[in-house]
């Protein structure tokens, strides 16, 4: 039983592969920057062919009239070969991160399968673009302490200035002019005198 699966899904394949006119190699590549990129397109059919065109998306399942038609310019060439089964080069000479994407070809209103490009930044260049963000991060949270710090102290001085407001003298000073004199002596001796001296109403008598 297993024997008759796995023939089944061989033809399967064989006849998904006879059905694909037009094949691309390699289906992924990873690379650096600045390294050289080879994508080909390959027709299986022996037709007279004009061109072949390119084109990039995003991603695999992007619909067809948002695919990128690709221009030629100093980083990026197409080349058609036509001895044999028609096939169409996509050279990237120094790739860039902003080549990210998947790539496709047509030749003959027939579209390729897609080749997925990831071009990365060297070790060093992402270590210090690493370094850089947790610099910024760290950086952000000293400033935003700083201001944090900055409003405790506003708010502390300004409870400062109200308690200063209404603090309570550091001496009594209600009763300052109603000192008692101490008394002496010689007033003590006076009230005597005083005392014993007759009123006037009393000299009538």
């Amino acid at each position: 039983m297993r024997w008759l699966l796995a023939g089944y899904c061989g033809l399967a394949l064989i006849n998904i592969s006879v059905a694909l006119e037009v094949t691309q190699m390699p289906r992924y590549f990873g690379m650096l920057t600045g390294r050289p990129g080879l994508i080909y397109c390959l027709n299986s059919t022996y037709t007279a062919l004009v061109s072949a065109q390119w084109y990039k998306a995003a991603e695999y399942d992007v619909a067809v009239e948002d695919r990128m038609p690709i221009v030629k310019d100093e980083r990026i060439s197409m080349q058609d070969v036509k001895n044999g089964p028609m096939k169409s080069l996509l050279y990237f000479r120094a790739l860039q991160v902003q080549d990210n994407g998947v790539y496709f070809c047509k030749i003959n209103n027939q579209w390729g399968e897609g080749t997925a490009v990831q071009v990365g930044r060297p070790a060093a260049q992402a270590q210090y673009r690493t370094n850089m963000k947790d610099g910024l991060i760290i950086l952000q949270g000293l400033m935003l302490a700083v201001f944090i710090a900055a409003v405790l102290m506003r708010k502390r001085t300004l409870l400062e200035k109200r308690d200063i407001i209404y603090e309570e003298p550091e001496d009594d000073h209600i009763y300052e002019g109603l000192a008692i004199e101490t008394c002496t002596g010689d007033l003590y001796e006076e009230l005597s005198v005083y005392a014993q001296a007759e009123a006037p109403w009393e000299q009538d008598n």
